[in-house]
């Protein structure tokens, strides 16, 4: 790879590509997401930038904690419905009170709730790639030298 700049701006565009978008971009680190079903093209121009040294795909099934979260919306909502009906039904103020403190409890873990399964939706459709840049250093007059020397010697000892 010429240069890291260049490299990022070429992440870029494979990025928009790709229907995603940059997560974080540095010089040796750059995160990027990008719709789920374009993971595997993504990588494949991503590794045209430059010598892939290692890549490592993982995965993490959160369905069934999806579900669990599903269902205790599900039941905060049953629940915030009968206090909204407690509260039309109370007879002074103090009872009212308590709906009202309770009711707003409620409302926090709704919305708690949906924050973790929005997150979750967005987890499942979009892949997140982490590029560990490395430049590639140049040598100098005396570096072609030393490892024209270093291969030759190496030719003698080992060979495949």
């Amino acid at each position: 790879m010429p240069n890291l700049d260049t490299a990022n701006v070429k992440m870029t565009a494979i990025t928009e590509k790709y229907e995603g978008y940059v997560s974080s971009m540095g010089t040796y680190q750059t995160i990027v997401r990008v719709k789920s079903p374009y993971l595997n093209q993504a990588i494949a121009d991503i590794s045209l930038l430059g010598k892939l040294k290692s890549k490592n795909l993982t995965g993490r099934d959160v369905s069934e904690q999806y579900y669990d979260f599903k269902i205790r919306l599900e039941n905060a909502e049953k629940a915030r419905a009968r206090y909204l009906e407690l509260l039309a039904k109370a007879e002074d103020v103090s009872a009212a009170l308590l709906v009202e403190r309770e009711l707003e409890r409620l409302n926090g873990e709704i919305d708690v709730l949906k924050g973790r399964m929005n997150r979750m939706d967005h987890l499942s459709d979009y892949a997140t790639i982490t590029i560990e840049w490395e430049e590639r250093k140049k040598l100098g007059i005396l570096g072609y030298i030393g490892k024209g020397l270093y291969e030759g010697v190496r030719w003698l000892f080992v060979r495949n």
